[in-house]
């Protein structure tokens, strides 16, 4: 079935989701076609989703009826979608309706608790990256810089997915080399890493990670293949403070506040699995299990003398001989 037709056909079963399903006459006004192909597209239906539901109704009109769970891990929400939702908010407060932009904000937030986790983290950096290309958002600061052409090959494995050949530069090689990989998600942060596997180590083989910008050429192949089964983007993540993890850093890190910082750390989440406890003296812990000191040395530079590092020793003996005492917290 051509693209454009499955495109239809699931648009044709969100209509039949209607308490009132869905008519020969619903499906030629909405689709622009005659009654034939009206028919044919029903058809289509049925042989997709053996759940659809066949009836003559009360006006002796056929209709066509599919339940919503049916088809609902099909209808994850576009980022273009979510922005025009968060778009239609805005206008809503300039016009002075709060009322209708309350309503509208609290069914942005039960369309975005739907969504399935392991797609949330792309659609919040598609809805970022939309918003800047509307010139509602920006990135100020230091930014790494990559091949454009590279990124949007990247991308578009991603989406299929599809293997990638890559002409990677590790930090220890003079020149860049040739490797095809099986890219699985791709890390933000100070730092954009390319999770993939390579596909000449074999199947058996750990996924790796290359800095994006160290990658000089880039092309989607035609092989596709198989995300490995129980890999999920976000846990992985989770191994890292950013966007860098390693097996052999990994481990409880534990860091203290004093209390002139703790109402501002509070407002920080530093790391998805982090807990927190508040001290008798109004300081703050915060516990969490992740790797990359390096990272972790970086952003905890800017909390100056603010903040103590109880754990792991590596990372205290990196962070505390660097503090200051600098005019504002991060």
């Amino acid at each position: 079935m051509a693209f454009s037709k499955a495109q239809e056909l699931l648009r044709l079963a969100m209509l039949a989701t209607g308490r009132r399903g869905v008519t020969l006459e619903d499906i030629q006004e909405e689709f622009s076609c005659s009654e034939r192909t009206a028919q044919r597209m029903t058809f289509a239906l049925q042989a997709a989703f053996p759940q659809t539901d066949y009836a003559i109704g009360d006006d002796r009109r056929a209709r066509w009826n599919i339940p919503a769970r049916a088809i609902a891990p099909l209808l994850t929400p576009s980022s273009e979608e979510l922005v025009a939702l968060a778009e239609a908010i805005v206008q809503l407060d300039h016009a002075g309706m709060p009322k209708e932009a309350a309503h509208a904000r609290s069914l942005e937030r039960k369309v975005r608790a739907l969504i399935p986790p392991d797609k949330g983290t792309k659609l919040d950096v598609d809805k970022e990256a939309i918003l800047e290309a509307l010139g509602h958002a920006a990135r100020p600061g230091p930014q790494p810089a990559a091949d454009e052409d590279v990124v949007e090959a990247i991308y578009e494995a991603l989406k299929g997915p599809n293997l990638l050949r890559i002409s990677y530069r590790k930090r220890d090689e003079d020149e860049p080399s040739e490797r095809i990989v099986a890219p699985h998600g791709l890390l933000l942060g100070v730092r954009r890493y390319l999770v993939a596997r390579d596909t000449g180590k074999g199947r058996e083989a750990n996924l790796r990670h290359y800095r994006v910008e160290e990658i000089y050429e880039a092309e989607m192949l035609a092989g596709s293949f198989e995300i490995d089964a129980g890999f999920n983007l976000k846990r992985h993540a989770e191994k890292g403070f950013g966007s860098y993890e390693s097996e052999r850093e990994f481990g409880e890190v534990v860091w203290r506040f004093t209390p002139d910082a703790a109402a501002h750390a509070r407002r920080f989440v530093f790391h998805p699995t982090q807990s927190t406890e508040e001290g008798e003296d109004g300081s703050l812990t915060v516990s969490f299990m992740a790797s990359g000191f390096l990272e972790m040395t970086w952003h905890l530079y800017q909390w100056g003398d603010a903040v103590e590092v109880l754990a792991p020793p590596r990372l205290r003996e990196m962070v505390h001989e660097y503090r200051r005492v600098f005019p504002a917290l991060p």
